[in-house]
């Protein structure tokens, strides 16, 4: 008999054992394999479908409607050309060189023409080229408005017409680009000016005026090489610049035909 009872004994105890460890490894067990569970699902590279990345491009609302267009084109490198030589024209105005002055202004001359011609002849026209043509043609005038006035070479009266005039029409051109600006209106897409916004109309006094102030502001500095004296042309062309300069800012601030809106192209319509 005392073997049986050793042997019930110990089966009882042993699967008490058993029963006890099971209960305490279990938890332990478990406890792993979610650290396990939430180690594969933080560093795994599988995504359910539905979180796969996606190669289409993502929409941020009104910003995929916007228009574009191509800004490096020759006729706006021309045009930037002529800003850059405008500096040295106005220091060989200051250092009485007039001959290198007018050598510039003639090469300014011909890149005005040529730009122009290459736009259109290569549909090479763009809405900077619009902005950037007449901004070149403003900031040739100035250098030649401050120069030739303090060589004493035009009224100051005058040169202060013509510079008030295109310091309003400054403040004016960033006031319509804030104002047709797409949505959403940011600091780094006011001055991205692949975004067109506004096209700049140049109005018919407009174009008279600065003819006549480049051809004021020609003749007055290739008077100072000539061998004959045209001083009383002078005095008349001035009084006419100052008259039409006058006229066409008032036409830029009062006529609507000044400027026109681009306008964003619409997306596609919902489906119904």
């Amino acid at each position: 008999m005392a073997p049986l009872r050793t042997n019930l004994f110990s089966q009882r105890y042993s699967s008490l054992f058993v029963s006890a460890s099971c209960r305490i490894r279990t938890p332990l067990f478990s406890h792993r394999l979610g650290l396990e569970l939430l180690s594969t699902r933080a560093f795994s590279t599988y995504r359910p479908p539905s979180q796969q990345p996606s190669n289409e491009p993502k929409k941020f609302g009104k910003l995929t409607n916007t228009l574009r267009e191509n800004i490096y084109t020759v006729p706006n490198l021309l045009t930037l050309s002529r800003i850059a030589a405008c500096p040295v024209l106005g220091y060989a105005i200051v250092q009485d060189n007039f001959t290198v002055a007018t050598a510039l202004l003639a090469y300014a001359g011909l890149t005005d023409l040529v730009d122009g011609w290459m736009a259109r002849r290569f549909n090479m026209r763009s809405v900077l080229g619009t902005i950037l043509d007449p901004a070149a043609d403003k900031i040739l005038m100035t250098t030649l408005t401050l120069t030739l006035a303090v060589k004493s070479l035009i009224p100051v009266p005058l040169a202060a017409i013509i510079l008030g005039r295109d310091v309003l029409l400054s403040l004016w051109a960033f006031y319509i680009r804030y104002t047709t600006l797409p949505e959403p209106k940011m600091w780094s897409r006011y001055w991205d000016f692949s975004i067109p916004s506004a096209e700049v109309r140049p109005t018919e006094i407009s174009k008279i005026n600065t003819a006549l102030q480049l051809l004021l502001m020609g003749t007055t500095t290739v008077s100072p090489i000539l061998p004959f004296d045209i001083g009383l042309g002078l005095q008349a062309l001035q009084w006419t610049v100052g008259a039409t300069t006058i006229w066409s800012g008032a036409s830029y601030l009062f006529a609507k035909e000044g400027f026109r809106v681009i306008k964003t192209p619409k997306g596609p319509a919902p489906p119904s």
